[in-house]
């Protein structure tokens, strides 16, 4: 491994904590040498709520990652994640005033700060700002202004805010783990790096990222963010139900979800429906005999309730997604979840799979939906590094020249 580039990913999720070690391949391919995971513990929502038990989890799915991979991580990029993230589209005008109205990098961030100029409540901050497009004399959908001639530069971007302190205690429980934060990127912007395709965010996409407390959905057209939100639900919701209606623990709730759960009752046959499934009631010895219809009949109201509220949300939004759904986590592994989404957005649905072009080495293992945010993380992390080799060193032009490919990059 090119000893330069530490291509790390750490995906922090309520449910799981996974990591992923990558170096780059010829063709910008990132081949992947180490993953690593371990049950999460002392989160809830994306948010610490035990610091010592997160640096532990932490500790143990980077350690495994290191083992595999033969690799001693210093630094990482993480996702941010957190119910109380919030997405706006803004607007902002500059006038250019360059030599012969030559458009440069300076204007551009002139133009991006003006659209980023809000008020925001107390104890929050800017998280990302991503572009949408720049428009100059009215001439709309320009991705690289810089360098062209006009007189009015105009900007359109995606901004993400959130609360401070979410953010500032997983970089601390990180840094008590004995790493360095690289950067932090929103989490369903991740794991569309590593599942959509350029075609995809282009003519317009929905990617839902369903983990186990928290659901984030991420609307893409003209191959830009055009929406961003995020809901109080997951995964859990649906072992929530299955522990209430069968009268079992949450841990055995979560294994017959895993095992036998389906949200789509019409996609088994007649034997399917009748098979019987063994269940221990809590407080009790004795088992009891139910069928796969009934756990079915418990989850697919909920798969429905839980998806039309997304559905909702892209109404609402007026987002056009001819390129369908694209859903990711492991809370889209329930059976049936493509088919009843396909049905509740009235759009092609499919699982996020890692794309095969962008990923080598042990691809295999983690072509999984659940690993999306994670390779995603890594992915994103090997590209700007490789970017910051090519500029070389910190000069001030070459600053700028930086900061204008990590910004051109979110276009991708």
């Amino acid at each position: 491994m090119n000893r330069e580039i530490q291509a790390v990913g750490l995906d922090i999720g309520t449910s799981k904590v996974r990591c992923v070690i990558g170096e780059p391949s010829a063709g910008g391919v990132m081949n992947i040498i180490g993953i690593g995971q371990a049950e999460s513990r002392g989160l809830r929502r994306g948010i610490v709520t035990t610091t010592d038990a997160v640096i532990e989890t932490i500790k143990k799915a980077v350690g495994d990652a290191e083992r595999m991979s033969g690799f001693e991580i210093q630094a990482v990029t993480i996702n941010l994640s957190g119910e109380h993230l919030r997405g706006e589209n803004k607007t902002g005008v500059v006038a250019v005033a360059g030599a012969g109205r030559e458009i440069t990098t300076e204007d551009v961030e002139r133009a991006v700060e003006s659209a980023s100029a809000m008020q925001l409540p107390a104890g929050w901050e800017i998280v990302d700002r991503l572009p949408q497009e720049f428009i100059i004399d009215g001439q709309d959908g320009i991705v690289e202004p810089i360098g062209m001639r006009g007189s009015r530069l105009e900007s359109r971007i995606h901004v993400v805010s959130s609360p401070s302190a979410g953010k500032q205690n997983v970089v601390k429980a990180i840094r008590q783990a004995g790493l360095e934060v690289e950067k932090m990127i929103l989490e369903p912007l991740a794991a569309a790096q590593s599942t959509l395709t350029d075609d995809d965010k282009e003519y317009g996409c929905a990617l839902v990222n369903i983990g186990s407390e928290l659901t984030s959905l991420m609307i893409f057209g003209r191959g830009a963010v055009q929406h961003t939100t995020v809901f109080p639900f997951g995964g859990m919701h649906f072992t929530k139900d299955i522990a209430v209606g069968l009268r079992v623990s949450i841990p055995e709730a979560n294994k017959i979800k895993h095992h036998y759960g389906c949200v789509a009752g019409f996609l088994m046959n007649e034997a399917e429906r009748k098979e019987s499934i063994e269940v221990t009631p809590v407080g009790r010895q004795e088992t009891r005999q139910l069928s796969k219809e009934i756990l079915a009949d418990i989850m697919q109201p909920r798969a429905i309730e839980l998806l039309q509220l997304i559905a909702q949300e892209v109404f609402n939004s007026r987002g056009q997604i001819p390129s369908g759904v694209i859903l990711t986590g492991g809370g889209a592994l329930n059976r049936g979840m493509v088919e009843i989404a396909e049905q509740v957005f009235d759009a092609p649905t499919r699982l996020g799979f890692l794309e095969p072009k962008l990923f080598g080495g042990l691809f295999d293992e983690v072509q999984n939906p659940e690993w999306a945010v994670a390779c995603g993380l890594a992915l994103s992390s090997m590209r700007s590094q490789i970017r910051t080799l090519n500029t070389g060193g910190k000069s001030q032009a070459r600053k700028v020249a930086e900061w204008f490919e990590n910004f051109r990059e979110k276009f991708r």
